[in-house]
């Protein structure tokens, strides 16, 4: 099977190649004799009810500093590909949403991964809250007196933005610190959504555990630790990745919230676990597998090929909506 894949993602020149997912997906699909393109997202081009993008054709190998080349720039028809990977970084915003609706008019019949429908109904912080049981105490508002209410209850708590990433404005509210107050007002200031709020887990000192699915299934796991005097764990803000295993209760919760992400056509998401709970569900642009290929002696990338040329052959016949 020899795809045309087009990869909606950041610049090339950008990306890390030994921590980039991205960069492993397409070189497993050069590998497969796939064909690649590579556009950013405001390339995206709707007229006349088509999807069109400016790409460029795109070769990929993992040397330093010479890790890519592209072609000529072209002006396409995105329903001619057979494949469109979404993975462009957040922040999950306005530009984020309109792409997941641009590309909603070539998906399924062209596969676009993850599903922008779901992409879009599924963000991180909230896809999470309807698996009960699974996440700590949550609270998610705007108003100020349920907040101080949480904060009383729960006296060591976190704070953070509805919509944010990469460990952005996540801050640790400790019993006795005074300025929950001013950073509500900060919050006010910065972003119109509600804030999310919620128990400090204390196990995070342990290490926060990125947990890879794929088409619902747990293929492989990585603990990343917090620097001292840090409460973020991401890997970009100081952790350390560290070789990991599954435990029963993570076993329990990808049960648990496995067969969701399949029917909803997420074949690439990677959870966040903290100690007991489910924390995250990250299905816009996960990262990880290059760390857990390295630990676990495996081939990740090439598992999310299989699914998705799986689904492709399903789909290959559908008619576009």
């Amino acid at each position: 099977m020899s795809l045309a894949v087009a990869i909606q993602m950041d610049p090339m020149e950008s990306i890390d190649i030994d921590a980039d997912s991205t960069f492993v997906l397409a070189l497993e699909a050069q590998k497969r004799g796939h064909a690649l393109f590579h556009y950013l997202a405001r390339d995206l081009v709707f007229r006349n009810s088509r999807v069109l993008a400016r790409v460029r054709p795109l070769m990929v190998q993992r040397v330093k500093n010479d890790h890519f080349s592209l072609g000529e720039s072209q002006l396409i028809d995105l329903a001619t590909m057979d494949v469109v990977l979404m993975r462009q970084d957040p922040p999950f915003d306005m530009a984020y949403i309109t792409a997941t609706h641009l590309l909603d008019h070539i998906h399924p019949r062209t596969l676009v991964v993850n599903d922008p429908t779901q992409v879009r109904n599924a963000p991180e912080k909230l896809l999470v809250t309807h698996f009960g049981g699974l996440m700590p105490p949550t609270l998610i508002t705007s108003d100020h007196e349920q907040i101080v209410d949480f904060r009383n209850e729960f006296k060591d708590i976190i704070v953070k933005p509805l919509f944010g990433n990469g460990g952005a404005g996540v801050f640790h509210i400790k019993p006795g610190d005074e300025n929950l107050n001013s950073l509500l007002e900060m919050f006010t200031q910065l972003y119109r959504e509600p804030v999310m709020v919620q128990r400090y887990l204390p196990e995070v000192r342990l290490g926060d555990k990125r947990i890879i699915l794929v088409d619902g299934v747990a293929v492989g796991a990585l603990n990343r630790v917090p620097a001292e005097g840090e409460a973020r764990s991401n890997l970009h803000v100081g952790g350390t990745a560290r070789k990991s295993e599954l435990t029963a209760r993570e076993r329990e919760i990808c049960a648990a919230i496995g067969p969701t992400l399949k029917a909803r056509g997420l074949i690439f998401v990677g959870i966040d676990v903290i100690g007991d709970y489910l924390t995250e569900i990250n299905v816009t642009s996960p990262t990880g597998i290059q760390q857990i290929n390295r630990f676990d002696g495996v081939c990740i990338e090439a598992l999310i090929w299989d699914a998705i040329e799986t689904r492709r052959s399903a789909t290959a016949h559908v008619p576009t909506a």
